[in-house]
């Protein structure tokens, strides 16, 4: 993690924060499958800041995606989603349809993990970006695509051409350029970003990273779900660890790369090249919980190596403020809550 990174997490878990943008609590939502429902989200609370990177981290199926997806609610008609969701104080699961479409790209916009998938193969690109402005500015259709092109200019360079290319005509790397231009053509509040730099080359991850940091330093709150610890480590400043659709760890990315305390936080980044000083990589044994078929008990029980007894005994821990290490006299870092009985007491990464 970079010096000014972890300057940034510093910074982020000492400052006095402002009302939160976004606010959600005890968050669920179940998807219904042949044997009935299963919970993808199982009642995860967070706030999001204006101007702030927040990182959703961890293994496939842990509930990331569920999260932003009902958050903009876009989950299917099958799925149950029960909780709070408070955009600027208002409850985003008790809008109408119309009134959520007029605040879903206006001013909470989605950058989708397939850039390719997520354009319409039949329209020009100019087409489906122009659609923004006519439905939420009320453009006519010369001005909307002169927008269009306005949007596509920071990121592709040849926009006039772009526009009236259809998806199948672009790269990858330019799909996934003008996804995020769709997703910031109205300068939203809010823009979350699933995956935002999978499966593009380097240079294409650079620039986006770069296009979601300028967006975060200009005061949007960035959602940012993913499963890259690089991309965690350039961009957020604080990280939610999600595993078996609950939070398991909460804190500043400084802290999280430090000192993390759940035995799976300490896992996963324990198996990341370039995290441990000089230490030998350690995979971590076993796969993600079946979630239709979760107990009680912790999520993580059967794979983590320091499990005791209480874990087997009793209901699955809750999120709760990290006590300082046995031994220390250094304060466990504001903000910093984790879901464990026996958290880890060794720092991460060790200096030379």
């Amino acid at each position: 993690m970079s010096d000014a990174n972890s300057h940034a997490g510093e910074a982020a878990a000492t400052e006095v924060r402002q009302a939160p943008i976004l606010s959600v609590r005890d968050l669920r939502a179940s998807y219904r499958g042949p044997e009935g429902m299963i919970p993808a989200v199982r009642g995860v609370s967070l706030d999001l800041y204006p101007g702030e990177a927040l990182a959703l981290v961890g293994e496939s199926a842990a509930g990331k995606s569920s999260v932003a997806l009902a958050t903009l609610g876009l989950l299917p008609s099958t799925a149950e989603v029960s909780g709070t969701i408070l955009y600027e104080g208002r409850s985003l699961l008790e809008l109408t349809g119309d009134e959520r479409r007029r605040v879903r790209g206006g001013e909470i916009a989605m950058i989708f993990q397939d850039a390719m998938a997520g354009l319409t193969p039949t329209l020009r690109i100019g087409e489906q970006i122009a659609e923004i402005f006519l439905a939420h500015e009320r453009l006519d259709a010369k001005a909307a695509r002169v927008a269009a092109v306005e949007a596509l200019r920071p990121l592709l360079p040849d926009a006039e051409r772009i526009v009236d290319a259809y998806p199948f005509q672009l790269s990858g790397g330019m799909a996934q350029r003008v996804m995020v231009a769709m997703a910031t053509a109205l300068r939203p509040k809010i823009v979350i970003a699933d995956e935002p730099t999978a499966n593009l080359d380097p240079a294409v991850r650079l620039e986006t990273l770069d296009w979601l940091e300028r967006l975060r330093d200009q005061g949007t709150a960035v959602m940012l779900i993913t499963h890259d610890f690089g991309v965690v480590a350039r961009l957020a400043d604080r990280v939610l660890v999600m595993y078996g659709g609950l939070v398991a760890e909460e804190a500043d990315v400084f802290t999280v790369f430090r000192r993390p305390r759940h035995p799976y936080t300490y896992g996963l980044l324990n198996s990341v090249p370039g995290v441990m000083s000089g230490g030998r990589l350690t995979p971590m044994r076993g796969n993600p919980p079946d979630l239709a078929t979760l107990g009680d008990e912790c999520a993580f029980l059967e794979r983590c190596p320091k499990a005791v007894s209480r874990c087997r005994l009793e209901a699955s821990p809750s999120l709760e403020p990290a006590s300082p290490f046995p031994g220390s006299d250094t304060p466990a870092a504001p903000g910093h809550r984790v879901a464990c009985f026996n958290p880890m007491a060794v720092d991460l990464r060790r200096e030379r």
